[in-house]
């Protein structure tokens, strides 16, 4: 099997750092767990592009955007054959920078839905920053979706940005349990992770939940089976 250098992958990180860096560690330990490693030259190549960029859990400005097409354009120079941007609140601009470049990026909204039909839930609740959830960024026609109080919301947003600056405490851990909590006690079914940040906090609760993490990571393992079963059949 050809599998190192036949698959490149380029990744949007730095949204923030820590979320990049579970991501890389996430797709190496899935590609071992689906039998897909041999030896380290059955790992893909991987172009990580951490950038310094605008902090999205407040007020969203086109000028903030631009850096992450920026972004974007410098990993189209390394031929990537696909990108994903790890972030949640990025995908609300998903079509505008898709259509800025040639390479295709993994369509994380697509990704999810998927998953909540596969797992036939209807009823929802998103916990992200707040343009993830005023923007309706996971709100499908198909699926009810709860959201968070405007409390809640702005609590959510201060936690996201204590945790990128390494100020989270035990307490805001808490806190994002109590509103997943409370917002499943009003009758949805799952709760989506909508912040990659969020995802990290939640990631060893036991509540029926949907990691965006694990379906980035899910999504890049599924692209490059497909690169490779297509590079083995020519």
């Amino acid at each position: 099997m050809i599998f190192g250098g036949s698959v490149k992958i380029g990744v949007l990180g730095g949204m923030g750092p820590e979320a990049t860096g579970k991501y890389y560690l996430g797709l190496i330990k899935g590609l071992q767990q689906k039998g897909l490693i041999r030896d380290n030259e059955d790992f893909p190549q991987i172009v990580v592009n951490s950038i310094p960029a605008p902090e999205l859990a407040g007020s969203i400005t086109p000028k903030k955007i631009y850096p992450y097409l920026y972004g974007l354009r410098q990993l189209e120079k390394f031929e990537v054959d696909a990108i994903v941007m790890v972030c949640n609140t990025i995908h609300l601009y998903y079509g505008q920078l898709q259509s800025s470049i040639n390479t295709p990026i993994i369509n994380l909204k697509e990704k999810v839905h998927d998953r909540l039909i596969k797992k036939n839930i209807r009823k929802i609740v998103v916990l992200g920053t707040p343009s993830t959830i005023r923007k309706g960024l996971y709100q499908f026609s198909d699926i009810e979706c709860i959201k968070p109080s405007n409390k809640d919301r702005g609590n959510l947003a201060k936690i996201i940005l204590r945790y990128n600056n390494g100020k989270s405490t035990n307490l805001d851990y808490l806190v994002v349990r109590g509103i997943a909590a409370k917002t499943l006690k009003k009758g949805a079914q799952i709760v989506i992770l909508g912040c990659t940040e969020l995802a990290i906090m939640l990631r060893d609760v036991d509540i029926p939940k949907i990691d965006t993490l694990d379906v980035l990571v899910d999504s890049t393992i599924d692209f490059i089976k497909y690169r490779r079963d297509n590079h083995e059949r020519v």
